[in-house]
């Protein structure tokens, strides 16, 4: 029974973080350039930025423990013996790449936020969008024990 409460928090996790960042990325980000203008970004940012935390906080403690039910103790994770240990990998990867992105937005980029410094942002939010993507995709792959 965790194993599938884990998992469908995992994923319900995974839904508003991918989908958050996906309508940021094609529909408020792509006029936002276009129009040289920071405050849509700052408007969807602001009420988004709580809940898509708790969702990546949620995706992260569901992780661990499913990654802890797949792999006790760690064993098999690394070096990776098996399809699922190399997608649990990646997506490990996948998650530290995020968090980099997200920090140094969050730290460097936001505080600053203007129409010249826009396009940078919008790199980032490109970047964590197509690694969420990614990581949701594998996260399949994990549950299906491989995608080829």
């Amino acid at each position: 029974m965790l194993f599938k409460l884990l998992v469908i928090f995992h994923t319900l996790g995974a839904t508003v973080w991918v989908g958050g960042h996906l309508i940021l990325a094609l529909t408020i980000l792509p006029p936002a350039l276009k129009e040289q203008r920071a405050e849509p970004i700052r408007r969807f940012e602001e009420p988004f930025e709580k809940l898509g935390l708790a969702a990546l906080l949620v995706q992260v403690v569901t992780g661990v423990g499913l990654t802890l039910i797949y792999f006790p103790q760690l064993e098999g994770l690394w070096p990776p013996r098996s399809v699922v240990a190399q997608y649990v990998v990646i997506k490990l990867g996948g998650l530290l790449a995020t968090l980099a992105l997200a920090v140094q937005a969050r730290l460097l980029i936001l505080p600053k936020l203007t129409a010249t410094t826009l396009p940078w942002l919008g790199l980032h939010i490109v970047g964590v969008t197509v690694l969420a993507v990614l990581l949701a995709v594998v996260g399949t792959g994990i549950r299906l024990g491989g995608l080829i």
